[in-house]
């Protein structure tokens, strides 16, 4: 069964062209959380120096975060460790993508968030937020280098497989892509190696 080519990119464009909105680094927005001016669990992330508030969840996305949760659980190979919505550093960028597989055990990040290096593999389930997480959040991952990025695309029901980044494009883009449909299955790749493949159904509910 042939895979399809996931759709252009649009053109880039960046989170906030607006003149007067002030970037800050990661260290400031640690204090601000520490300080409380950001609560635990507040609906923000650092996006290229910027606090992007996040889209309202809904039913559709949190049933395929559900469905995300219980797949990278199963088919996380040992030596790697499964993570669900929480931060990784990536320089001026601490989204929280929907799911990643990192590098090690869970112990090794007690006291420090993954950075690129620790990741094999991050994932955004995307309903409202499909050009976003195409765009912008792609742009992120490709200029870290992470080296497979996949939406979890519930509107079209697929999955969106983004390899081979190149960081130092203008912007960072991934090179290739490959969308997969129901009744295929997407190849878990970490390290090169397909480990696993997981049937497009499963992550749909």
């Amino acid at each position: 069964m042939s895979v399809a080519a996931a759709p252009p990119l649009p053109s880039p464009t960046p989170l906030l062209s607006i003149a007067g909105f002030r970037r800050i680094t990661p260290q400031q927005y640690h204090n601000l959380h520490h300080s409380g001016v950001i609560q635990e669990g507040e609906p923000v992330e650092l996006l290229e120096g910027y606090m992007v508030e996040k889209k309202m969840r809904n039913p559709p996305h949190d049933n395929g975060v559900r469905c995300l949760t219980r797949l990278l659980y199963r088919h996380t190979p040992p030596n790697w460790e499964p993570q669900v919505q929480c931060a990784v550093s990536l320089g001026a960028s601490e989204p929280e993508p929907d799911g990643a597989i990192l590098r090690g055990l869970r112990q090794d990040y007690q006291a420090k968030l993954p950075a690129a290096a620790d990741l094999g593999l991050v994932i955004e389930v995307s309903d409202s937020t499909l050009a976003f997480d195409r765009r912008d959040k792609g742009r992120i991952y490709a200029r870290a280098g992470i080296p497979v990025y996949w939406i979890v695309n519930v509107v079209d029901r697929r999955i969106e497989v983004y390899t081979n980044p190149d960081p130092a494009a203008n912007p960072p883009e991934y090179t290739a892509s490959a969308v997969y449909l129901p009744g295929q299955a997407v190849p878990l790749v970490l390290n090169g190696v397909a480990v696993s493949a997981i049937p497009v159904g499963e992550f749909l509910g």
